[in-house]
Parts: C-alpha cells; sequence; structure tokens
C-alpha cells in the first residue's frame, strides 16, 4: 500500500518536471535545500505546512492543489488494493482540482 506521504512525493516531483525544473532549481525558487527536496520527493520527510506553502508558490499553484494530486495518484494506487479507502469520489476530486489551480 503507498502512502500519501509517498504519493506527495511522486506529485511533487511530477510538477517540478512539468516546470522542465531539476530539484536544484525548485529548491532555489522555494528557498529550501536541495538535499531536504529530494527527501520530500523520495517520501523520507513530510513537509510541514510552511513548506508546502512555498513549493506550490514556487510552482504557481495552490497548496490544495499539490496535495489533490498526491491524494489522486494515491486513488490511482487504490487500484491494486481495493480495500483502502480515501474521502472523495474521483469526480468531485477533479473538480476540486479545477477550482484551487490544479489541472486534474
Amino acid at each position: 500500500m503507498t502512502s500519501l506521504k509517498t504519493q506527495f512525493g511522486v506529485a511533487l516531483r511530477q510538477a517540478r518536471r512539468e516546470h522542465g525544473w531539476s530539484q536544484e532549481e525548485l529548491a532555489e525558487h522555494a528557498a529550501l535545500d536541495r538535499s531536504y527536496l529530494g527527501e520530500i520527493e523520495r517520501g523520507q520527510v513530510t513537509p510541514t505546512l510552511s513548506t508546502l506553502e512555498k513549493l506550490a508558490s514556487a510552482l504557481g499553484i495552490r497548496p490544495s492543489a499539490l496535495i489533490l494530486r498526491a491524494e489522486m495518484l494515491t486513488r490511482e494506487s487504490c487500484k491494486q488494493d481495493p480495500d483502502k479507502k480515501i474521502g472523495l469520489p474521483p469526480a468531485k476530486m477533479r473538480e476540486i482540482a479545477r477550482r484551487s489551480g490544479g489541472d486534474g
């Protein structure tokens, strides 16, 4: 079973790559240490709300859109583990993503 923390790292990496940035470039834009960013992307650490805000701002999206993206990835992992439950149906998650500046 894949954790939200791990999927957040995957979502962050995807968003960073969509900007065409290296870890070093995103870290610079977000005023974070590159090694810490790498730990977040690998799911080794859980970012604080302050860090989430810095990352989202650097990427030009709302913090909620980044979290929602991770939740959507988690939902995808539920297809392999149908007993795993998360809150909202996919259509509602996409609606929230659109409203919050995500691309879901």
